[in-house]
């Protein structure tokens, strides 16, 4: 028995009616859903800290993740692990035909044009049994995934299709257009619905600006946070050097502080 048939009749073994573990035998797929996302994040924080031990004992619990659907979906009799794997290695197969086909491009964007058209003539497919019925180009992109990933996804879909601007001028206008709006709307009384509507309209106005920059605005905005505790942190070793309390400072006295900090960690960087 090798490590993987190992594993699948372990993951057998638990969720046994009569002699497996009570939590394991007791999940279904929205219970595990949650720690199948929770495992995806566990495995990209150890890549981002390049944490190699990390990866690999990360990687294996979401290895396990694939494997416990895989069971419950065996048990239901709808498909099992095997299915998972064969699936996969058809969609790989077909997606690359560049390095599984005839056609030997090495050009980038034909591939990824090429790529675009194997996942539409994919999502064709599924929609077969429902053709009589309205389909959205729309269909498939995960509304559980990252607010700001979401809004990726769908822009790019969208464009797929035609429905972009074709150079960056007017994206910038339509994010002074929202935040103009948003201006118009505060101030205004019991109008908090409003403001909420008009404020996410900036945030997916930015990741529209963001996708025409070629910025991934996951990775922007995650490289901002962990710049901000940076900062921040060394705002606090200053006060405390100082023998202030960051509580009982001015927004005056914090925003000077705030440079300072900037200015060391600017140093810092270009040693």
């Amino acid at each position: 028995m090798n490590e993987l048939e190992k594993l699948l009749q372990i993951m057998m073994d638990l969720r046994d009616p009569k002699t497996g573990c009570p939590w394991d035998v007791k999940q279904s797929f929205d219970s595990i859903a949650a720690y199948t996302v929770e495992e995806a994040y566990e495995v990209a924080d150890a890549i981002e800290r390049n944490d190699m031990d990390d990866l690999k004992s990360e990687l294996g619990d979401l290895l396990f993740q694939v494997v416990f659907h895989a069971q419950m979906a065996a048990e239901n009799n709808q498909f099992n692990f095997a299915d998972v794997v064969n699936g996969i290695n058809n969609k790989l197969v077909t997606r690359h035909p560049h390095v599984f086909g005839e056609d030997k491009t090495r050009d980038e964007e034909k591939l990824n044009r090429d790529w675009e058209k194997h996942k539409k003539k994919e999502r064709v497919q599924k929609s077969q049994p429902d053709k009589d019925n309205h389909r959205s180009y729309l269909d498939g992109i995960a509304g559980t995934m990252p607010a700001l990933r979401w809004s990726e996804k769908l822009q790019k879909r969208a464009s797929h299709h035609g429905f972009d601007w074709d150079s960056i001028a007017p994206v910038f206008a339509k994010l002074n257009e929202e935040i103009g709006e948003l201006k118009a709307e505060i101030g205004v009384a019991d109008n908090q619905k409003k403001i909420t509507d008009e404020m996410g309209d900036i945030l997916f106005a930015s990741v529209n600006l963001s996708r025409h920059l070629g910025v991934n605005p996951e990775q922007a905005l995650r490289d901002s946070n962990r710049k901000f505790i940076s900062r921040f942190e060394v705002v606090e070793q200053l006060l405390r050097e100082d023998g202030k309390n960051m509580d009982d400072c001015s927004v005056a006295v914090l925003e000077d502080y705030w440079q300072k900090a900037k200015k060391i960690l600017s140093t810092d960087e270009r040693k």
